[in-house]
């Protein structure tokens, strides 16, 4: 199944009980509102669908995995009920990972930036290629990476967050991502990571699918508050990004 416009492409295939979801976006694998709605509405679909047991998701291309939000929409926003339901679109997608009863694996063949760092994050497993940096830019246009902030507090800890957060216009390698925890393993190429996510998908599909969904629950607990923490954070962003000092920021990116 495909679907695809102007908002982007989003593909699902399944074979022999793993759902291979691809997302996909011209501007660098952003993501537009409607994007979001649309993976996380597939994440939903898949988590009751008996003919699944496992989920990899990737994203289109050899450059970057997903630039985040997209910023043309960013820069589009207006007022502060705007604002919130655009931040609020990775909160459903995070919870809807969350919640989700199959297990996630993340393919990340290149770089993440901001929320892109939050998908791989909220993925119960990531794989990724040496190409694959990862960067939360956030601050440096005035506002902060609230909303993905605890499923990558989550993987990396508090103190590997800090320094992310506030080294923000730094990129840290995938070998740093990998030895605080958001990557399980780093291959040289894409090759590499392909045969390794086949191979691990294939042997997860061959597990109870109650045993795995336990298991998940058991590994996503202290999470429950997220059905609110993320939209509390979705409005500080709300409410941040229309301040002058945003404003003035995205001016000069507007240039």
């Amino acid at each position: 199944m495909v679907m695809e416009n102007s908002n982007g492409s989003l593909s699902t295939t399944v074979e022999n009980k793993i759902a291979t979801v691809e997302f996909g976006h011209p501007a660098s694998n952003s993501f537009p509102r409607e994007l979001l709605n649309r993976l996380t509405n597939e994440f939903n679909n898949l988590s009751h669908d008996p003919d699944v047991s496992v989920i990899v998701l990737q994203s289109v291309g050899s450059g970057a995995f997903c630039a985040g939000a997209s910023f043309e929409e960013l820069l589009a926003v207006s007022n502060l009920e705007e604002a919130t339901k655009f931040f609020s679109g990775f909160a459903n997608l995070i919870n809807a990972m969350r919640t989700c009863s199959k297990i996630i694996i993340g393919r990340i063949h290149g770089k993440a930036v901001g929320g892109g760092v939050g998908i791989a994050s909220a993925c119960d497993y990531a794989l990724a290629t040496t190409g694959s940096s990862i960067k939360l830019s956030e601050l440096a246009i005035g506002i902060g990476p609230f909303v993905i902030e605890p499923a990558v507090s989550r993987k990396i800890g508090k103190s590997a967050m800090a320094e992310m957060t506030l080294e923000a216009s730094e990129w840290k390698s995938a070998i740093w991502a990998n030895q605080k925890g958001l990557y399980a393993k780093v291959f040289e190429t894409t090759a590499e990571l392909d045969t390794e996510i086949l191979a691990f998908a294939k042997k997860l599909s061959r597990y109870n699918p109650e045993a795995l969904f336990e298991m998940k629950k058991i590994l996503w607990e202290g999470a429950e508050n997220w059905d609110t923490l993320l939209y509390e954070r979705a409005q500080i962003s709300g409410k941040l990004v229309l301040s002058d000092f945003s404003l003035t920021a995205l001016s000069e990116f507007k240039k």
